[in-house]
């Protein structure tokens, strides 16, 4: 027996040393990997010390204030970066270049700051929150939309964000949920007792439900009158646990690619290309506190009082968790009233031999359950055969559809789903949307069509396949407004028309 228990002792021994070994191994083959890529550029670098941060919410507590940092970054941008990037006809696409066409100082205004729309007597208020390496740009369209029909519009700049993509790599979501609680508390010295509504994209929205969440509880006033979610970061990866370390490892001499895990050329003039691993830190560790709250929450039954909440999301989306957003949420409130309206991919294109058998298991998954407490309406083909659309509605509590209305839309011939980052963006956007701008020179990442040899681009083609515009917006921008328009008590509150 003595024998044995040596024998597995050693055995043991022998497992955890190859273990250890092999971890080693594929790390170093990592760091192989990384340190061969993009070098890092002075924007991944250089520190902007006028940036917000938690710890000065105390002094910095009026959306004046937070615009006076913005303009104290923007003179630190433009000493540290700009004026030491080279410029001219090689540099004409690089963000950091002076006068380059990806220069976002070129546009009016300049979609990096943050921004406020809509009259002094407004209807109500509107806070938008842009995603982790985004801009207020992104939510741009849904506000001005909103902002002209009287309500008063705040989209507000994360800190970290707007600037250069060394923000990524010390901004923490309690920065991020400072800033929230800034610009709500602006509107709502603003508008008295108007209603306010949060609309929060991807890691916007996991902001926009921490502080709803908060006033929940107490601790943050006023509630919100609505939400509006738009493929929002409720759960992301696991694998993002891990990414503490390699930020570790990046601050070790020769090791700064490690803080990366995209490193790719700055051209876009409102979101960063690069994303660091605090990033990815920051919103594992913001999904987690959330999820925490809510299950939390509803331990003792669904949550009640929750503002009505419409979810925007696509069935297939490599960035976020689209599961999670029923599982760690929706599940979890009582049925007051809230939606998600879910994307399908495009049917007709599964009958393409290229196409896995189906992308989209979430759809299935969503119409068969008869115990959601919350309305679903499918944005999906008419039939298998046809490419037109049709919004499919099932109330909570419902095995079935009862409603279906055409919307006169179809899936575009060389589209077979949605994407994270299209759900925003009008087809007629001029960044991102389906034809160029008539001005030329301006910079256009819409509908792009370059072909060659592989390995030739700096570009990764995944970047190049991913959709950027909704091509199903004008529906969607007409349900949003309806739902704060209901939420304001400013329309009938029945749910959608029913047109078989």
């Amino acid at each position: 027996m003595t024998h044995l228990l040596r024998a597995l002792g050693a055995l043991g021994r022998y497992l955890v040393v190859a273990l250890l070994g092999f971890f080693l191994g594929v790390l170093l083959l990592y760091v192989w990997w990384v340190r061969s890529g993009p070098t890092v550029q002075p924007w991944h670098v250089v520190e902007l010390e006028s940036e917000f941060t938690a710890d000065q919410a105390a002094e910095v507590r009026t959306l004046a204030d937070y615009r006076r940092l913005e303009e104290r970054l923007e003179q630190e941008m433009d000493a540290k970066v700009f004026a030491v990037t080279p410029k001219g006809p090689d540099y004409a696409l690089l963000r950091y270049s002076a006068g380059s066409a990806s220069d976002p100082r070129q546009w009016s205004p300049n979609w990096n700051h943050s921004f406020e729309l809509g009259p002094e007597d407004a209807l109500g208020g509107v806070l938008l929150l842009h995603g982790m390496s985004d801009s207020p740009y992104s939510l741009r369209a849904l506000g001005e939309s909103l902002a002209g029909r009287g309500y008063r519009v705040l989209g507000l700049r994360m800190p970290g964000h707007g600037t250069i993509p060394s923000g990524l790599r010390t901004v923490t979501w309690e920065d991020m949920a400072a800033a929230t609680r800034l610009g709500v508390r602006h509107l709502a010295e603003s508008l008295g007792d108007k209603p306010i509504h949060l609309m929060g994209y991807s890691t916007g929205g996991a902001l926009a439900l921490d502080y709803t969440l908060n006033a929940l509880k107490g601790m943050a006033v006023p509630t919100p009158a609505s939400l509006v979610l738009v493929s929002p970061a409720i759960g992301i990866t696991p694998l993002a646990a891990l990414t503490p370390w390699f930020d570790r490892l990046a601050r070790l001499p020769g090791l700064d690619q490690l803080a990366w895990t995209a490193n790719l050329p700055e051209f876009d003039p409102f979101n960063y290309n690069s994303f660091s691993v605090n990033a990815s830190v920051q919103v594992h560790r913001m999904t987690r506190s959330a999820a925490a709250w809510v299950r939390a929450m509803a331990a003792e039954g669904p949550i009640q009082s929750f503002p009505p909440t419409l979810i925007l999301l696509t069935a297939v989306d490599a960035t976020v968790s689209p599961d999670a957003v029923a599982d760690q949420l929706l599940k979890h409130l009582a049925s007051d009233g809230h939606e998600l309206i879910l994307y399908d991919i495009n049917r007709f294109a599964l009958k393409a031999p290229l196409i896995v058998a189906d992308p989209g298991p979430l759809t299935r998954r969503l119409i068969d359950d008869a115990t959601l407490p919350f309305a679903v309406t499918l944005i999906t083909n008419a039939s298998p055969d046809s490419r037109q659309v049709v919004a499919r509605r099932k109330p909570a509590f419902s095995g079935n559809f009862t409603a279906s209305e055409p919307l006169n839309l179809a899936w575009p011939d060389d589209t077979i789903s949605l994407s994270h980052v299209d759900l925003p963006f009008p087809p007629d956007d001029p960044l991102y949307g389906l034809y160029p701008p008539k001005e030329r020179g301006q910079m256009f990442l819409g509908q792009l069509a370059i072909r060659g040899e592989r390995g030739v681009l700096k570009i990764p083609a995944q970047w190049l396949l991913r959709l950027r515009h909704n091509p199903f917006y004008d529906y969607q921008e007409r349900r949003v407004i309806e739902w704060i328009e209901r939420a304001s008590g400013r329309s009938d509150s029945s749910s959608p028309a029913e047109v078989h």
